[in-house]
């Protein structure tokens, strides 16, 4: 009797405790980039923007209910994913294009004069560890940090700050990694693709012909990344030999995004285009045009997928047609600000950050946005450009 009062009591305090958060470990959240968390906690959509002060280039982290953003300028800023309330903000007092990470109440994040640990319970720096700039985005992988840097050396920290891997390789390190059963991919601007075993032995490496800022994405079997030479590469992750590459005819500096069971990659390139390519033998098939450089990397959710672009407008597409289901817009065409960090999703939320320095809650589901402070200074614009129209035109009448 006494067993199975302690077995209830024990399954009692399990119900009553809080639910773990889930993990931000990489660049959009997993190795196929999908920028998507499904939503683990009782989550209302709700339509907000927020301004930080500077651009935001990197992409956001989500972790428990709260929206971890850096500005450019290195403001670290958390928001309630909800209200769209800022938190709390933290001086990084180093410029970042790179993105955070979140793990275990640790947030990881590169910055101009190295990567940074922040302790988001207390809200302070942990460690730092001085290197050069820092623009790769973070991997987390049993219990260490790995990172590029312009240095050209791959780096991997424990949790503690203390140096656990480290790799000289060529060029700058600005990719940033992806590992998989114990190896790491990682491009360069050397032209180089990189496979690398954490046992510091390189597997392989593949040269494209360009720099390489894309950020590898893994999927069944194989890598994937674009290159400045205008190409997408499929390598196969074992041996690093090509399976097929595709022209995109403009740099691609977009990363990949991966969707395994339709066999889709989605890739922008600056020719203006997000194209989706068969994972299978890089087919085409469809690509949509924005009009403005395509630098972010795609988000997915069920048959959706989001990106921004440089023309400043956030698009959302049929995944399997490319046929457009509905864009934003907040710059309203006068003030209008590039699009350049990655869209994330938790549940039917979606986040994102332009060049103006503002950050967007939008309801994906029902295709809802926020009203945009842009549109009133448009308003504002039209209104004193009507105002000095009319003022001119009766001069004119007064002097005839």
């Amino acid at each position: 009797m006494y067993k199975k009062l302690s077995i209830a009591l024990i399954i009692g305090l399990l119900c009553l405790s809080p639910i773990a958060a889930e993990n931000w470990d990489s660049f959009a959240g997993d190795v196929s980039h999908t920028g998507y968390r499904s939503g683990n906690s009782d989550f209302v959509t709700n339509l907000w923007t927020l301004g930080i002060g500077s651009p935001i280039h990197s992409s956001p982290a989500i972790y428990d209910d709260i929206l971890y953003v850096v500005s450019q300028d290195g403001i670290l800023k958390a928001v309630d994913m909800e209200t769209g309330e800022e938190k709390w903000n933290l001086d990084l007092q180093s410029p970042t294009n790179s993105s955070p990470i979140v793990h275990s109440n640790r947030l990881y994040i590169g910055c101009e004069d190295g990567l940074k640990a922040v302790n988001i319970n207390n809200h302070e720096i942990v460690w730092d560890y001085d290197c050069d700039r820092v623009e790769s985005t973070p991997f987390f992988y049993e219990d260490v940090i790995y990172f590029g840097s312009n240095d050209g050396h791959i780096y991997g920290l424990n949790k503690d700050g203390k140096v656990e891997f480290n790799k000289k390789l060529d060029g700058k390190l600005k990719s940033s990694p992806v590992i998989v059963d114990d190896n790491i991919y990682i491009g360069s601007t050397n032209s180089k693709i990189y496979s690398v075993g954490i046992d510091k032995e390189t597997n392989w490496e593949y040269t494209t012909g360009d720099e390489i800022l894309s950020s590898p994405t893994y999927v069944s079997d194989r890598i994937i990344v674009g290159s400045t030479d205008g190409n997408v590469y499929c390598i196969n992750e074992s041996d690093g030999s090509l399976e097929w590459k595709e022209n995109l005819n403009d740099d691609v500096i977009s990363s990949p995004t991966a969707d395994k069971h339709d066999n889709s990659v989605y890739i922008g390139s600056n020719e203006g285009n997000l194209t989706c390519l068969d994972i299978r033998d890089g087919t085409i098939k469809w690509s949509f045009h924005t009009g403005g450089k395509v630098q972010s990397t795609a988000a997915l959710k069920d048959n959706l997928v989001a990106f921004g672009s440089e023309n400043g407008y956030l698009y959302v597409l049929n995944k399997y047609t490319g046929q457009e289901e509905f864009n934003y817009n907040p710059g309203t065409f006068l003030f209008n600000s590039a699009i350049t960090s990655s869209a994330v999703m938790n549940g039917n939320s979606m986040f994102f950050g332009d060049d103006s320095g503002q950050i967007y809650s939008l309801n994906i589901e029902k295709y809802e946005v926020p009203g945009s402070m842009q549109l009133f200074y448009s308003i504002g614009v039209l209104i004193i450009v009507i105002i000095v129209a009319v003022v001119v035109l009766r001069k004119i009448r007064s002097r005839k």
